[in-house]
C-alpha cells in the first residue's frame, strides 16, 4: 500500500476528533511519518501535534530539537519538546533507561484518550525480534513491537511498520525531505545498531527478504500472543475472574505451562511487570494447596504472596514507618505516610476536639467492642481474614482520657479508607 495510503488508514483508525500526536526525533523515519501525517490532516481535519524528547546524552542533542522545530515550522505543525533526565543508574542500560525517560515524557505530554504515533518501522520490527530471539524471549517478546496498542488510556500506532527502511528512504529522496543522523547511531557497542549494521546486511546479503521474512515471524508471534491471551482469560474465568486473587487450589490443578502463562496474563491485567522466568519459577515451585501455606516471591515492579490458599499479586506495598505517630482530632481528614484518608471518627456522647493519636501496631493492643467485651487486636485480624501484609500497614488509634490514661478506640486501614474495628461507645464515618 502506497504510504500516503497507510497513513490516511491510520488517521482513520484514530478516534474522531482526537488529537494525533508524532513522536519526531528528527530522524529519517520521524521526519518523514510527521510529514505524511501533515498532510493527511490537511486532506481530512484533524489536530496534529509534534512531541520531541530532548535526552541531553550527547552534544548533538541540541541540535535534533533546533531541527525539529524548523520541520514543524515549515509543516505549520506545533511542537512540543519534553526534556528528561536519563537515569543510568537504574541497572536497566543506556537504552532501556532512555526509553523509560521516552515514554514517562510521553505520558506528561499526550493526554489520556489521546494517539500517539511512533516511526517504527519494518526493519526496525527485524531487529526488535531478532533481539528477543537472542535474549531467549518466549512468544510475547518475539512478536516484538504491535502495530497498534492500548497504553495507559492512550493508543500507540506504529503506521509505518509494513514499510521499509529502504521505501523510506527513497520517498524522503523523492520529497528532498531533510532529516539529523544520531551520532550514536554508528556505536556498535549498542546491540541493535550492531544488528542494523552488521547483522541484517549480512543475512539480507545471502536471504535478500530476510527482514521482511523476520518481520513476518514477529506478525505470527503476535497472533499466537494473542491467542495465548484468550486461553489465559478462559483459564482466568474458571478461577474466579480475579486477576490478583488466584485459588492455589485450582491453579495448580493446570499444566505447569498453563500456570505459568495465568500467572504473566494476570500481571498484565494488573498492569504489573511479570515476573521474570526464575522467579516464575521459584514462585510455582511454592505453590501448596495447604490452607496454611505462606510464601512471598518479589520482583522489580511487582509481587506474589501465598496465604490461605489464595496466590495474592500486587505492587511493592509501601512501608509504614514504625516510628510514625501522628495527632488527630477526629473530625477532619486524615494525612498518613500512606495517603490521604477522608475519615472521621467521635465518642457517641459528645464531639472530640483533640486527644487522639495514631500509632502503627506494636502488638498486644486490644479493644472493647459492644456486647464482645476486650478483644485483642491480633485475633480481631485474624477472624476479619485480613492478610498478614495489611496487617503490616494498620493504623491504631488511641484516645487520652481525663485520668491520663490510653485507650485503643478503633483500628484503620488507611489505604482502604476503612474502619476495622470500633470501640464500645464510638461512631466512625464512613
Amino acid at each position: 500500500m502506497p504510504l500516503q495510503a497507510t497513513i490516511d488508514r491510520a488517521l482513520a483508525e484514530t478516534p474522531p476528533g482526537r488529537c494525533v500526536w508524532v513522536a519526531l526525533s528528527g530522524g529519517l523515519d520521524s521526519a518523514l511519518l510527521l510529514t505524511l501525517a501533515a498532510e493527511a490532516c490537511r486532506r481530512h481535519p484533524r489536530p496534529l501535534r509534534a512531541l520531541h524528547v530532548h535526552h541531553g546524552l550527547q552534544a548533538a542533542a541540541d541540535g535534533f530539537e533546533r531541527h525539529c522545530r524548523r520541520l514543524c515550522s515549515r509543516l505549520g505543525v506545533p511542537l512540543f519538546v519534553e526534556r528528561v533526565a536519563v537515569d543510568l543508574a537504574a541497572g536497566q542500560g543506556l537504552e532501556g533507561a532512555a526509553r523509560e525517560a521516552r515514554y514517562a515524557a510521553f505520558a506528561r505530554r499526550v493526554a489520556v484518550g489521546e494517539t500517539l504515533w511512533l516511526a517504527q518501522h519494518r526493519d526496525d520490527q527485524a531487529e526488535t525480534f531478532l533481539l528477543a530471539a537472542l535474549r531467549g524471549s518466549g512468544v510475547r517478546g518475539l512478536a516484538g513491537m504491535p502495530p497498534l496498542r492500548a497504553w495507559r488510556g492512550r493508543a500507540l500506532a506504529r503506521p509505518l511498520m509494513a514499510a521499509s527502511r529502504a521505501s523510506l528512504e527513497a520517498e524522503a529522496a523523492r520529497r528532498g525531505l531533510a532529516w539529523v543522523e544520531d551520532p550514536s547511531n554508528a556505536d556498535e557497542g549498542l546491540d541493535r545498531n550492531l544488528l542494523r549494521r552488521t547483522v541484517l546486511p549480512a543475512l539480507t546479503a545471502r536471504w535478500p527478504h530476510a527482514a521482511a521474512a523476520l518481520a513476518r515471524s514477529a506478525a505470527l508471534a503476535g497472533e499466537a500472543e494473542g491467542l495465548l491471551g484468550e486461553l489465559a482469560e478462559l483459564d482466568l474465568e474458571r478461577l474466579g475472574g480475579e486477576p490478583a486473587r488466584l485459588p492455589v487450589s485450582r491453579l495448580v490443578a493446570l499444566t505447569l505451562a498453563r500456570q505459568r502463562l495465568l500467572v504473566r496474563h494476570a500481571c498484565v491485567r494488573l498492569a504489573l511487570p511479570a515476573p521474570p522466568a526464575a522467579r516464575l519459577a521459584t514462585l510455582l515451585d511454592q505453590l501448596d494447596a495447604r490452607s496454611d501455606a505462606e510464601a512471598r516471591v518479589a520482583w522489580p515492579g511487582g509481587e506474589a504472596r501465598l496465604w490461605r490458599g489464595v496466590l495474592h499479586l500486587m505492587a511493592p506495598l509501601p512501608a509504614l514507618p514504625a516510628s510514625w505517630q501522628g495527632a488527630w482530632g477526629g473530625d477532619a481528614p486524615l494525612s498518613t505516610p500512606l495517603g490521604e484518608c477522608d475519615v472521621r471518627l467521635w465518642p457517641e456522647a459528645a464531639r472530640v476536639g483533640g486527644g487522639l493519636r495514631l500509632s502503627p501496631r506494636r502488638g498486644g493492643e486490644r479493644l472493647r467492642l459492644a456486647g464482645r467485651g476486650s478483644r485483642d487486636l491480633k485475633r480481631l485480624l485474624q477472624e476479619r481474614a485480613v492478610p498478614p501484609w495489611e496487617r503490616q500497614r494498620l493504623l491504631v488509634v488511641w484516645h487520652l482520657d481525663r485520668g491520663g490514661a490510653e485507650t485503643v478506640v478503633a483500628l484503620l486501614d488507611p489505604v482502604g479508607e476503612r474502619w476495622l474495628a470500633v470501640a464500645a461507645g464510638w461512631r466512625a464515618s464512613p
